[in-house]
């Protein structure tokens, strides 16, 4: 067999074999609980009736019904632990039929022409990502979990539709995504199917049970037996699949392989724009209000950077399927918040400590607070090193003759206007323009800078080396990274815990490992800008796909990372300083922190 035909003739078979060799373990395990029992009643009956009489039959009956109590006991246990169980549920948006009769009518008009049940209800994830979730368990009822058609015996499963589909697919493009999810509906409702799926999550909800004081040896039968069908499970789902995919083969087939395009591309950019722009705001108690929003923006931005992308805005003048929503805005707001909850670990209600941030303000609440934050850490790590205020740099270290002069005076720092709507300073469409912050009084020429202080000078000195041996940013680099460690501790001790398990947050961390050295060059480019915006009427900005960006003159400034680099792992300062008085920037000038 090949083909698409060969799908639909191995697909459904296929996973109802699987369900039904899923359900033949189940079966076994029952026999084997019961084969002590059966044991024993027959010793019992044979005792009765004389056929075994005389030693040692009478201690062996009594042994067998101790041991055929005791697995019966065990197996009902396990049984009533596996049947009231509730399975994990995947965090989401609800989306009543109210907030989205649009969206409802599309999909149960996609399950109408498969001729499948309609899912019972929509519900959204912020990721790139659409499944069916069953939960009609008795278990989220009890808990209070459901409380909608969805949770009712028998309900068909829940259609869950990540966020960012909404805003950046068209509604065409959606339709041709959602239908083969849709379609799966139809080989979730066999019976067998749904015993064998019913089973299989009991087994994984009692494997976390298991952890529990007084139910640790339920942990134990529970995964022996997720082994033991786990390959016929995973071969259902698969069939399950291919079953739901033929079905959905005469539904927008053709716009589908273009829709499948847009799902990669939305991959990749809902990753940029949570990783570079969602995570540095997190870590400041702020959360981006409309992240779906603002994916639609980093994948322009990102269609415009990649060749391979060509092509893909012109379709941004076909209707978006967020127009489906009743409140867009409210709905963007929900999903911002959930995802800063599953892969930050933040509160599930905003407060004063963890409170939105529109896009025109993040460049000066949440960039520029970032950097001063960090440049005062940088700082603080200085004082417990005892490096003194005003140190200066080793005569090796001191500006090249051919370098450019730095002015007597600082340039004054103006306030820039907001920036027209659908351009940014950074060249992304939609990015928020930066607007500088006035400066401190700067000094009168010929006025001498008082010594000490947050100064730039001071971290050039210390970090100068003109061996090459980084002692003394290894130092500085393991001290920060200390600081660093007990403050996320605090963090993390201030905020409320729940339980482990499935419920533990965040789910899924975005914060990836950094070294010492990348900590260092962090801090160190922080406390740059920093004073390139005090002192060079810089400016912090935002690029939809790298996060913070430090501005002049209203354009990005790309060239200073490898400055910092120079200076961080080799010692020297040449480069950077030849940068800061390319900018005008004095470095034994203060700069402010918070």
């Amino acid at each position: 067999m090949s083909g698409t035909g060969s799908i639909a003739e191995v697909g459904a078979p296929s996973a109802r074999s699987r369900a039904l060799a899923v359900l033949r373990v189940r079966s076994r395990a029952t026999a084997a609980v019961l084969l002590p029992a059966a044991l024993a009643v027959v010793l019992v009956a044979a005792r009765m009736t004389g056929r075994l009489a005389g030693d040692p039959w009478p201690a062996v009956t009594l042994a067998v019904c101790a041991v055929a109590a005791l697995v019966l006991l065990a197996g009902g246990i396990f049984g009533a632990v596996v049947l009231r169980a509730g399975p994990a549920v995947t965090p989401t948006v609800p989306l009543p039929e109210a907030a989205a009769p649009d969206l409802y009518r599309l999909v149960r008009d996609l399950a109408d022409r498969m001729d499948v049940p309609a899912p019972s209800a929509i519900a959204l994830t912020p990721d790139c990502d659409s499944w069916l979730e069953d939960r009609a368990h008795a278990a989220h009822r009890r808990r209070g979990t459901g409380a909608g058609p969805e949770s009712e015996p028998g309900a068909a499963p829940v259609l869950v539709i990540g966020s960012p589909f909404l805003w950046w697919m068209r509604v065409a493009e959606l339709r041709a995504v959602l239908a083969p999810v849709v379609a799966g509906t139809g080989p979730s409702a066999h019976p067998d199917i749904a015993d064998a799926r019913g089973f299989v999550r009991g087994l994984d909800a009692a494997a976390d049970i298991g952890g529990r004081p007084g139910l640790g040896w339920i942990g134990g039968p529970a995964r022996l037996l997720l082994r033991l069908c786990r390959t016929d499970a995973a071969e259902m789902e698969r069939g399950v699949a291919a079953a739901a995919s033929d079905r959905a083969q005469g539904v927008d087939y053709g716009l589908r392989i273009v829709a499948q395009e847009q799902v990669g591309l939305a991959y990749a950019g809902w990753d940029r724009l949570l990783t570079r722009v969602a995570l540095p705001a997190w870590r400041m108690g702020r959360w981006p209000a409309h992240l779906d929003a603002g994916v639609v923006s980093a994948l322009t931005e990102l269609s415009r950077r990649d060749r391979l992308a060509e092509g893909f805005t012109s379709r941004l003048g076909e209707r978006p399927a967020c127009d489906l929503l009743e409140q867009p805005g409210v709905v963007d707001e929900a999903a911002s918040l959930l995802a800063a909850r599953l892969f930050h670990g933040g509160p599930a209600e905003a407060g004063p400590d963890w409170s939105p941030v529109d896009w025109a303000a993040y460049p000066q609440e949440v960039v520029d607070r970032k950097w001063r934050s960090e440049a005062a850490r940088l700082h603080a790590a200085l004082d417990a090193l005892s490096v003194p205020a005003d140190l200066a740099p080793p005569a090796a270290a001191q500006p090249r003759p051919d370098a450019p002069a730095a002015p007597a005076e600082p340039v004054p720092v103006t306030t820039g206007a907001p920036a027209q709507a659908g351009a940014s300073a950074s060249g992304t469409p939609g990015a928020p323009a930066a607007t500088a912050r006035p400066a401190e009084r700067p000094a009168a020429p010929g006025e001498p800078v008082p010594p000490g202080g947050a100064t730039l000078e001071r971290v050039l000195g210390y970090l100068t080396d003109p061996a090459g041996e980084g002692a003394a940013g290894e130092a500085l680099a393991g001290r920060l990274s200390g600081d660093l460690a007990r403050e996320e501790r605090a963090a993390g001790a201030a905020r409320p815990q729940p339980r482990g398990g499935a419920d533990t947050l965040p789910l899924f961390p975005l914060q990836p490992p950094r070294s010492g050295r990348d900590l260092l060059a962090d801090h160190v480019t922080a406390l740059v800008c920093c004073a390139a915006v005090d002192w060079a009427g810089a400016g912090p900005g935002l690029d939809w796909l790298d996060g913070p960006v430090l501005l002049v003159g209203g354009e990005r400034r790309a060239d200073l990372a490898p400055r910092v680099l120079s200076l961080v792992e080799d010692g020297d300062p040449a480069p950077l300083r030849d940068w800061l008085a390319e900018l005008g920037v004095r470095p034994e000038k203060p700069v402010r922190l918070l």
